[in-house]
């Protein structure tokens, strides 16, 4: 017999560490392989861990809500055999420029739960919960956090970049604190604290703590509000083609394809063509450089049963046919819904949609997500009395009508662009072609 590291998987760039939320099998029970075996939660998405082995659950490293990095041994299983995995096959990382002393590591790498980053500190960081704790352990203020410059996904401070500051920490000049300057409402830019409200209860009140999720999208929206200045555009778009079309392939394209054809494949179909028009809506902001997006990867909103909200992608749109579009919307769509989404599967959006017509409302304002600078909301489409224009003159006919909105960051979309877009994307629908092939 010998012994089985069962290592975290990498989960896409960005993702260095999650949270084990629940052990699916206890130790001393035996697993098959591909299993799951743990279920793991990151800032993104929750997900299982299958092993890759057949074997007994000997020892149960990491335990319920804590905090395991990419490549790092959460179990050990017990297998047939005479060799096992070695630590030269566990997930390799770079090593900082300045790698710290042996005590430093020894100190800071002991295993870290989700309790212990409840360090105080302001929004904008985009801390992780392990560089949270490292700051905490190591009494790194914020003001010498705002001085790292991190290595990760948009700047964000890695554990490298953390620890290499605790490395030469003691080699750093001393500098005088700077006097305190509270600043203007006029020239700040910071995202301001979000406020703290004291409610009261009363007899019969129910008190509901958030779950993990919800803090995730409370969080998230705030600084969303407090980055981006959003301003929204409206239009409402005559889509009686398009709801002809679609009547007239669903079963068709259901009994060829075995999938169901939604509206959102021609929603997305649409946007994409909108984008190709106007790049400029296809961007980032990182500090005063603005980022021009080479693919077109679309974010679809979701609700999930359990009432909360995930953002699968649709990554390389643009090069998806209508039917790629219907399957890859489909299979994103059920595997948010039965939690089989992983994390890769909700990172890189450039530009989101949100169907709010699907809950029966006629239009929303949607918050725009980080970094992204723009978000579509469809309404639902509604028959109802249209004016048209026809060679023996003006009619009133039963059309089929939508509303859509546009939210757009004003840092760099003004109402030009961010209303053009949003007029083409209307241009596209309203004069669907019926003889469009799917």
């Amino acid at each position: 017999m010998a012994e089985y590291k069962l290592l975290l998987p990498s989960m896409g760039e960005g993702v260095m560490e999650a949270t084990i939320i629940t052990w699916l099998f206890n130790e001393g029970d035996n697993v098959k392989e591909d299993d799951s075996v743990v279920e793991i939660a990151t800032d993104k998405v929750d997900s299982d861990v299958p092993t890759p082995v057949s074997g007994k659950i000997v020892k149960i490293l990491k335990q319920k809500d804590e905090v395991a990095k990419v490549g790092e041994a959460i179990a050990i299983l017990e297998i047939e055999g005479e060799g096992g995995n070695t630590a030269s096959e566990e997930v390799k990382t770079e090593t900082p420029a300045a790698a710290p002393d042996t005590e430093t590591l020894k100190t800071i790498e002991q295993p870290l739960q989700v309790a212990a980053s409840n360090a105080e500190f302001s929004g904008d960081l985009y801390l992780s919960p392990l560089v949270k704790s490292i700051a905490q352990q190591e009494n790194i203020s914020e003001s010498e956090l705002k001085t790292i410059k991190g290595s990760g996904l948009e700047g964000r401070i890695t554990k490298e970049d953390i620890l290499a500051y605790v490395s030469n920490r003691g080699n750093q000049p001393v500098q005088q604190a700077a006097p305190v300057q509270m600043p203007t409402p006029a020239t700040s830019t910071a995202p301001v604290a979000t406020p703290v409200s004291t409610v009261q209860t009363a007899a019969g009140d129910e008190i509901i703590p958030m779950d993990r999720m919800r803090k995730i999208i409370a969080e998230n929206m705030v600084k969303a509000k407090q980055i981006a200045p959003h301003v929204t555009s409206f239009i409402e778009t005559d889509v009686t083609n398009v709801v002809k079309w679609r009547n007239k392939h669903k079963d068709i394209f259901e009994k060829r394809e075995g999938e169901k054809l939604t509206f959102m494949p021609i929603f997305v179909r649409a946007v994409v063509k909108a984008i190709q028009d106007f790049p400029m809506i296809n961007v980032s902001i990182n500090g005063e450089n603005i980022i021009k997006k080479k693919n077109i990867n679309i974010g679809m909103a979701t609700a999930l049963p359990d009432g909360n909200l995930i953002v699968p992608v649709i990554k390389n749109a643009d090069q998806l046919s209508l039917s790629g579009l219907a399957k890859a919307i489909n299979d994103l769509a059920y595997r948010a819904r039965n939690k089989k989404l992983r994390p890769e599967d909700t990172q890189g959006a450039t530009y989101t949609i949100s169907n709010v017509g699907s809950f029966g409302n006629l239009m929303g304002t949607p918050i725009i997500p980080q970094p992204q600078v723009a978000i579509l909301a469809i309404g639902a489409i509604v028959k109802k009395p249209a004016v048209l224009e026809t060679k023996d003159g003006d009619v009133i006919a039963i059309r089929q009508l939508m509303f859509m909105s546009h939210s757009y960051d004003h840092r760099v979309v003004d109402g030009s662009l961010g209303g053009m877009m949003l007029k083409h994307v209307h241009d596209y629908l309203q004069n669907w072609d019926l003889n469009t092939e799917i």
